[in-house]
């Protein structure tokens, strides 16, 4: 494990973000949604997502997450992912998302 500064974790972005918007994304090489993500004053951002194991469609719309919005964005397929959507994997592939645990606005930083 790399050891890194509090300057370090303090230049990640990780802002909490509701989930505003969510598609089926077929053209992703693995089961993957598409996310568009209202991160408050930061605007909404997209994002691919491989969720699809554990979360359904209609779960996810209004959801608060945490994501990384400072990473440069990433081609995937023909969508253009703009936030990196942080969670845990206790399964191959199945993803569970990092949320907080009481309701917050979008765009609050993770300290």
């Amino acid at each position: 494990m790399k050891t890194i500064t509090y300057q370090d974790f303090l230049d990640v972005e990780i802002r909490t973000g509701k989930i505003i918007r969510v598609e089926d994304f077929p053209k992703a090489r693995k089961p993957a949604y598409k996310l568009w993500i209202d991160f408050g004053e930061f605007g909404v951002k997209k994002s691919s997502a491989q969720i699809t194991k554990l979360y359904s469609k209609e779960e996810l719309l209004g959801k608060i997450i945490l994501g990384v919005v400072n990473f440069p964005p990433k081609q995937v397929a023909d969508f253009m992912s703009e936030v990196l959507v942080l969670g845990v994997i206790p399964k191959d592939d199945e993803v569970v998302l990092v949320v907080p645990e009481k309701e917050v606005e979008p765009g609050l930083k993770l300290l």
